[in-house]
């Protein structure tokens, strides 16, 4: 039996497909280049090249080449697959650059083994990529999900807001770590943020009436220094998105209209417009389930006999677009109190007796989502949905 499925392996390997079958396992140091040609009687080889170093790889790629040349008498295209990661895309890009065949394949959706204390090794999953590839190439449904690479010019759009994200973030911890400080101190009245700070500062006295410890205020001080910065590089960030939005009013290729429909929406401000549109909505979907799958606002069933049961939303998408999702939902309810989605949710609320708001406001999440969907790219209309004055 086992002679049987090698030699049915080593057809399929060897024989089925006219390429070079490459995966490449990335790490800072190394690169591992496994593949499989035809020829090879299904066997694996391994080579190692130095990490980032593309002229090396693409040599491999000539070698591969050449030896199956010198086996079969017939020179084989080389097709590569690589796990998404901390290398980003620009290896996808240089091999597609030198018309070599490219994918990058989502990591969890590749098919392991349930083991407990399953091996894995490099080489493990460089094999495992390697069959996972031939599978796919061989027309095996739902065998991976390969990521859609997104244009450079479309990835480097989302660092704006992404970058405002990262400094908010770190404005708060300023801010709490100076209110933490004063609050030591007796002190609960100071915000940070206003522009009399420095004035404020050199005025406080703690609370049995002392003045401010000389340390204490020279920290706060020195405090203040990194959050004015921080202050500064918000408004630079923010200048930066409005001019992008606005510039893109002048395009053609990234659909002004949507954009502008978009920001004529009651409740949707330039952030959420700029978040809702470079993490998600400037991508083609066929379908309302791909838009919740690509938030991670997709159900998670789990049926097995008698045992049915729903898990529910999966998470497996884009993070920043789901979070904002949950947001927006929150704001639509306030703001477009007469929307079909509004009336929805509060009747299934009211419903519940007032109970499970937070699940139904992810439902109301993944609905919202798909109109805006809709209306942007078929021009649906949400249904009760009110516009902003001029």
């Amino acid at each position: 039996m086992d002679t049987v499925q090698n030699s049915e392996a080593s057809t399929a390997l060897g024989s089925d497909f006219a390429a070079i079958f490459v995966s490449l396992e990335l790490s800072r140091s190394t690169w591992l280049v496994t593949s499989t040609s035809p020829g090879s009687g299904g066997k694996m080889s391994k080579h190692s090249v130095k990490g980032g170093d593309m002229a090396a790889l693409l040599e491999r790629f000539t070698q591969l080449q050449s030896r199956t040349k010198a086996r079969t008498g017939v020179e084989y295209p080389v097709i590569t697959i690589q796990e998404a990661g901390l290398d980003g895309f620009w290896i996808h890009r240089a091999l597609q650059a030198n018309a070599i065949e490219s994918h990058v394949v989502d990591p969890a959706s590749v098919a392991v083994s349930r083991r407990s204390r399953r091996a894995k090794t490099d080489k493990l999953d460089g094999e495992a990529l390697v069959r996972t590839l031939l599978a796919y190439k061989r027309g095996e449904p739902r065998v991976c999900a390969m990521v859609k690479v997104p244009e450079p010019e479309q990835e480097d759009r989302r660092r704006i807001c992404r970058e405002r994200k990262v400094l908010i973030a770190e404005r708060i911890k300023h801010v709490n770590r100076i209110k933490g400080l004063l609050f030591a101190q007796g002190i609960s009245d100071y915000r940070p943020v206003r522009s009399d700070r420095r004035q404020r500062l050199e005025a406080l006295a703690t609370g049995d009436g002392r003045p401010l410890p000389p340390h204490v205020k020279m920290q706060i001080g020195r405090e203040l220094d990194r959050l004015e910065l921080l202050l500064d590089q918000i408004v630079v960030v923010e200048r930066e998105r409005d001019a992008l939005l606005f510039m893109q009013e002048n395009s053609d290729t990234a659909k002004p209209a949507s954009i502008q429909m978009l920001l004529h929406l009651r409740g949707l401000g330039t952030e959420f417009v700029a978040i809702l549109w470079g993490e998600g909505l400037f991508r083609h979907f066929d379908n309302r389930r791909q838009v919740a799958a690509y938030a991670g606002l997709a159900p998670s069933p789990w049926q097995s006999g008698t045992i049915d049961r729903d898990q529910g939303v999966s998470k497996a998408g884009n993070a920043r677009l789901r979070t904002t999702m949950i947001q927006l939902a929150w704001l639509w309810v306030r703001h477009q109190p007469c929307s079909a989605l509004t009336i929805w949710f509060k009747a299934r609320v009211e419903s519940n007796n007032g109970r499970m708001k937070k699940s139904t406001i992810v439902a109301l999440a993944r609905k919202l989502l798909v109109a805006l969907w809709k209306y942007v790219t078929a021009g649906v209309v949400i249904e009760g949905a009110s516009m902003k004055t001029a």
